[in-house]
C-alpha cells in the first residue's frame, strides 16, 4: 500500500510583512523619531544645517550610551537605577583627577573611569544574583551610596577641572566636521549589536525569557546576568567622559539620566520584563526621546515638565508592549507544550511474532515446582468441559 504525504499550503507573504518583522517590537520607535524629526524640520527651518543638527547628535550621546546598557540589562530581566550616579561619579572624580595630577594623560583617566564603572556593575551584579536581592533594591542602593559619597567628597561644589583634551571625545570634532561622541555611539552601538548576536548574547535573551528553562539548558545564568550590569556599569562610565566634555564639571551632571534611559529602553520597544527587543531600537529610543525634549524647548514648553513626559511616555509604552505580549500568547496558546510525538523510531523486530487477525496472542507458559506446565483453559460453565 502506496501512503502519500500532503504538503502543506504556505499562505502568500504580504508585501510589508518581511519588513515588520526585521524591525520586530521597535516599529513604533523608528515611526515616532521620523516624526519628531520632521516636527523639527518645521519647528525649526535651521535644525538640518550640519553644524545644528550635528549638535544634536552630540547632545543625544551620553543618553544613546546609557541607552544601550541599561538594555543589557533590562533584556535580562533586571534594572539598574545606578546609571545616572555613576556619569556623576565619574564627572566628579575626573576633575578631582586632574586637580591632584595636573598631567593626567586623558587615555589613563578615561579607562579609569570605565574600569572603575564596570567595577560598580559587578558589584550590582554579584549581589543581585550571588545574594539574591532584587536588582530594584541593590541598583537603588548603590545609587544613593555613590551619590551620598560625591557629597561627602565635594560639600556639593565640586572642584577641579577638565583639560581640554579630556574633553575632546564630549565636545570636539573628527576630521574636522564629526564629533568624536558620534563615532563613540557608533562604536558602542556596533559591539553591542554583535555581543547580542554572539552566543552570550542569545544566551542573555533566553535568561530574561524564562530563567528557569536557560539553567535547564545548561546556562549559567548568574554569570550572563552579571556580565551585563558590568557592561551597563562601563558604558554609564564612558557616558560620563562625554557628559563632562560636553557640560563640564557639575554635582548634579547624571541627575535623573537612570530614568531617562530605562525610558528610551522602553520607547524602543523593549520589554521590561525582559526577554525580547533590539539594542537598535532602544539606542533610537534615546535618540527619540532627546528629540522630544528638543521639540517641547523649541515650543517654549517649561523643563520642568519633562519628568511628567517620561512618565506618560513609561506607561503608554509598557502598556503597548503588554498588549502586544498578550495577543502573541492567546496566538500561541501550546507554546509551552512540547511537540506531538512523531512515528515510533524504527528499531530491530521484536522477537515475539505478531498475531493475525481474530486470533488471540499465545499465552507464556507458567513455571511450577517441577517445571513449566501449561497454561489454564477456560471452562464452559454449562457443560464443565474446556471452551472450543
Amino acid at each position: 500500500m502506496t501512503t502519500t504525504t500532503a504538503t502543506p499550503i504556505q499562505a502568500p507573504v504580504r508585501p510589508g510583512t518581511r519588513l515588520t518583522q526585521a524591525l520586530g517590537s521597535a516599529l513604533p520607535v523608528y515611526v515616532l523619531l521620523a516624526l519628531l524629526l520632521g516636527a523639527l524640520a518645521v519647528t525649526d527651518a535651521g535644525f538640518y544645517e550640519p553644524d545644528r543638527f550635528l549638535a544634536f547628535v552630540r547632545r543625544a550621546a551620553p543618553l544613546v550610551l546609557l541607552a544601550a546598557g541599561q538594555y543589557l540589562v533590562i533584556v535580562s530581566g533586571h534594572f539598574d537605577l545606578s546609571v545616572g550616579a555613576i556619569v556623576t561619579t565619574g564627572v566628579v572624580a575626573a576633575a578631582e583627577i586632574y586637580h591632584s595630577f595636573p598631567g593626567a594623560h586623558w587615555l589613563v583617566v578615561t579607562l579609569a573611569l570605565v574600569a572603575a564603572g564596570a567595577l560598580v556593575g559587578l558589584v550590582n551584579g554579584l549581589i543581585t544574583t550571588g545574594l539574591g536581592v532584587p536588582s530594584f533594591i541593590t541598583t537603588l542602593g548603590m545609587m544613593l551610596i555613590l551619590e551620598g559619597g560625591v557629597f561627602y567628597w565635594t560639600g556639593g561644589s565640586p572642584t577641579g577641572y577638565l583639560p581640554d583634551d579630556f574633553r575632546a571625545l564630549g565636545r570636539q570634532d573628527a576630521f574636522g566636521w564629526l564629533p568624536w561622541a558620534v563615532l563613540v555611539c557608533a562604536a558602542v552601538g556596533a559591539a553591542v549589536w554583535w555581543l547580542m548576536r554572539s552566543r552570550w548574547g542569545r544566551t542573555l535573551i533566553a535568561t530574561g525569557d524564562s530563567e528557569r528553562a536557560a539553567e535547564l539548558s545548561g546556562v549559567a545564568t548568574a554569570r550572563v546576568r552579571t556580565l551585563a550590569f558590568v557592561l551597563s556599569g562601563a558604558a554609564a562610565a564612558l557616558a560620563a567622559v562625554l557628559v563632562g566634555g560636553f557640560s563640564g564639571v557639575s554635582a548634579q551632571a547624571g541627575s535623573g539620566m537612570e530614568f531617562e534611559a530605562i525610558t528610551a529602553v522602553v520607547l524602543g520597544g523593549v520589554l521590561l520584563g525582559g526577554g525580547r527587543g533590539s539594542v537598535v531600537g532602544a539606542m533610537a529610543g534615546a535618540f527619540a526621546l532627546t528629540a522630544l525634549f528638543t521639540l517641547l524647548n523649541l515650543r517654549g514648553v517649561s523643563g520642568s515638565l519633562e519628568p511628567t513626559v517620561q512618565g506618560l511616555i513609561v506607561i503608554a509604552a509598557v502598556a503597548v508592549g503588554a498588549a502586544n505580549w498578550s495577543r502573541w500568547r492567546r496566538r500561541s496558546p501550546n507554546r509551552d507544550q512540547p511537540p506531538p510525538a512523531g512515528p515510533p523510531p524504527a528499531g530491530p523486530p521484536s522477537a515475539e511474532p505478531p498475531s493475525t487477525p481474530g486470533t488471540a496472542p499465545p499465552t507464556a507458559p507458567t513455571t511450577g515446582p517441577t517445571g513449566p506446565t501449561a497454561a489454564p483453559s477456560k471452562r464452559n460453565p454449562s457443560t464443565g468441559g474446556p471452551t472450543a
